[in-house]
């Protein structure tokens, strides 16, 4: 095992008296990829500062390799000084940094680089803090949530941008598919300390389970030994005092341990409010347009949305998806073409930008509107300090301003109060930003079992797959040109509905190119030379499978070698030559299999 390069231990950090890292640590080794996972307000952007050097814990043990270089990805950048996005990344350059790199990075995330930083959006912005930070190759990238407000394209190209880094990586992420595909380590923070899973994401919540279930069991057997204790210590035989002394010391130790045991924080509890059954068809959109200038956002496009309905809205940032879920919902009027909204509708509707929120009020101000102390929950009259608890707000935050609540804190306050209102039709734009694996589990399990209608824009793959009924994407989503296109069941589904929809227009354009070849050819060739394969293309249909099985075990090999963490600190060399050979094979599987499917529609198409 390599020596680490950075390495924290036994972290202690208190807010407010309340501690909030107690005995954490870190350790990260070249060639890591650790995601570290936890609770909204459990200490995970705190960890990943003290981390960074960003902040200075009154105790603890902090070990940085002095010849190591750290980058770490801010929530919100600061471009202050910075008159273009092109001078802001390249500041992030070290002296031997390759300045071409900048170019490169900004060209896939979709930036040109002469951007106005006061003028960028938060998508745009996170990008290009994605550039600076990535563009020096540090020995380590701390990132905290970089892929919010990025589109579904740019996010898959960082998972494979990431998954090629030689940098060791320190993650956090709601996103899980990212987080699956980019982590071979886990970090969880948990009620102040870290507890580490050397083994990717996709295997974290089993092993959590294992961890509580296990913690709970001790609890019951160190229960179970108090009261035999204290039914000694009334009813056992009176033995030398020294020892029985030494019995009441050990059952005073018993108690404090297990009073002082802190269980793992809850999970929310929360339903939406029922409201009157709306009418059975809730939306019904006929050849509605709309266009900015001379650019088309949607062209004619029709559907009909019935209750029960769970529609996602995919598609990358700029492509109109915002403006769709508006003209569905009445609150923008279309160039052309008309929307009816149904009968008994209750909008509720959770924005992005979080731009509702009054960052100087209150939480119980804002659950409640200022009415009191009390509001009104699915007919039932409620204290506001009970239903914040379940949402896993202390009774104590019920005069803390918004602004001191975390991302994933107000966004979770935001769930709490659009819950509580009667709905039966949820707008929901963005609505995974912040918030951490057990929110969103809930959340996936009220949009998967509310009996209204849902609409929601989403680039989280995983949340779309386990809620959405149908989803709707741009009909060219490498150049949105206002058509869009509605498929059956969630993300994988549609991409599957693409792949196919792609296959069989390439089978229909290679059909035709041979009819038209046999049509244009010489009168007097003979037809049957004309309805055969050559030699060599029989040959290749014959051998072409079996080299793809061969260079996708070759693949797979490689695969398995680059997967363990130690391999790049131990050889450098050795894993840039396995990754230099991974991307050609990678190639080379896909020209075998273009070739394959080319041949064989040429020998449907002869064979009639």
């Amino acid at each position: 095992m390599a020596p680490p390069i950075l390495k924290l231990d036994d972290i202690l950090l208190t807010f407010g008296g309340t501690p909030l890292l107690a005995g954490a640590g870190l350790q990260v080794e070249p060639g890591d990829r650790i995601c570290l996972v936890g609770r909204n307000g459990s200490g995970k952007s705190t960890l990943m500062k003290i981390a960074a050097g960003l902040v200075e814990p009154p105790s603890g043990e902090i070990f940085r390799h002095p010849s190591v270089t750290i980058r770490y990805l801010h929530q919100a950048p600061d471009f202050d000084g910075f008159d273009t996005v092109q001078a802001y990344a390249e500041a992030g350059l070290g002296p031997g940094d390759d300045p071409y790199r900048v170019a490169y990075l900004l060209q896939h995330l979709g930036l040109t680089g002469e951007e106005e930083p006061t003028r960028l959006s938060g998508g745009e912005a996170r990008r290009a803090a994605l550039a600076r930070v990535l563009a020096p190759e540090p020995d380590i990238l701390l990132l905290d949530e970089p892929t919010n407000h990025l589109d579904l394209p740019t996010i898959e190209w960082l998972e494979d941008e990431l998954v090629r880094s030689r940098s060791a990586l320190v993650l956090i992420s709601h996103d899980r598919r990212f987080l699956e595909k980019v982590s071979t380590a886990t970090v969880w923070l948990d009620r102040g300390q870290s507890r580490r899973l050397d083994r990717g994401f996709a295997h974290f919540e089993a092993w959590r389970d294992e961890v509580l279930e296990a913690e709970e069991l001790e609890q019951h057997k160190l229960g179970k030994a108090i009261e035999r204790e204290e039914h000694w210590l009334r009813y056992g035989v009176t033995a030398r005092r020294k020892r029985n002394m030494r019995r009441l010391g050990e059952l005073q130790d018993m108690r404090a341990r297990h009073r002082g045991h802190k269980g793992p924080q809850g999970t929310v509890q929360a339903t939406v409010a029922d409201a009157r059954e709306s009418g059975k068809l809730v939306i019904e959109a006929e050849k509605i347009t709309k266009a900015y200038g001379d650019r088309t956002i949607v062209a004619p496009f029709s559907i009909r949305v019935h209750r029960g309905d769970r529609i996602g809205l995919v598609g990358p940032n700029g492509a109109g998806k915002t403006t769709l879920l508006k003209l569905l919902t009445g609150q923008l009027a279309p160039d052309t073409g008309s929307v009816k909204l149904g009968t008994n509708l209750e909008i509720a509707t959770l924005d992005q930008k979080r731009e509702e929120l009054n960052l100087d009020e209150t939480l119980a101000h804002y659950l409640t509107d200022g009415r009191g102390e009390t509001l009104l929950v699915n007919g039932e009259q409620r204290h506001v300090t009970g239903y914040m608890k379940e949402f896993l707000f202390q009774p104590e935050q019920a005069r803390t301003p918004i602004r001191d609540l975390s991302g994933g804190e107000r966004a979770r306050l935001m769930l709490a109060r659009i819950l509580a209102r009667p709905t039966n039709l949820l707008i929901l734009d963005e609505p995974t930003n912040d918030l951490d694996i057990e929110t969103l589990d809930l959340l996936q399990e009220i949009v998967a079992g509310f009996s209204g209608t849902v609409i929601l824009v989403s680039h989280d793959r995983d949340f779309l797959d386990r809620t959405v009924t149908s989803t709707i994407a741009p009909a060219n989503p490498e150049a949105p040109d206002g058509r869009w296109i509605e498929y059956a069941g969630g993300y994988s589904d549609m991409m599957a509905q693409r792949r196919g929809a792609l296959e069989e227009r390439r089978r229909s354009e290679k059909a035709e190119k041979a009819r038209s070849s046999g049509a244009s050819s010489s009168p007097s060739e003979p037809q049957k030379a004309r309805g055969k394969l050559s030699f060599k293309q029989k040959f290749a249909l014959e051998n072409l499978p079996k080299e793809i099985a061969r260079s996708e075990a070759e693949i797979a090999k490689r695969e398995e070698k680059m997967a363990d963490p130690d391999l790049f600190s131990r050889d450098p060399n050795g894993f840039a030559k396995l990754a230099a050979e991974l991307e050609k094979l990678r190639t080379d599987l896909t020209r075998m299999e273009e070739e394959w499917l080319e041949l064989e529609m040429l020998r449907e198409e002869l064979e009639g």
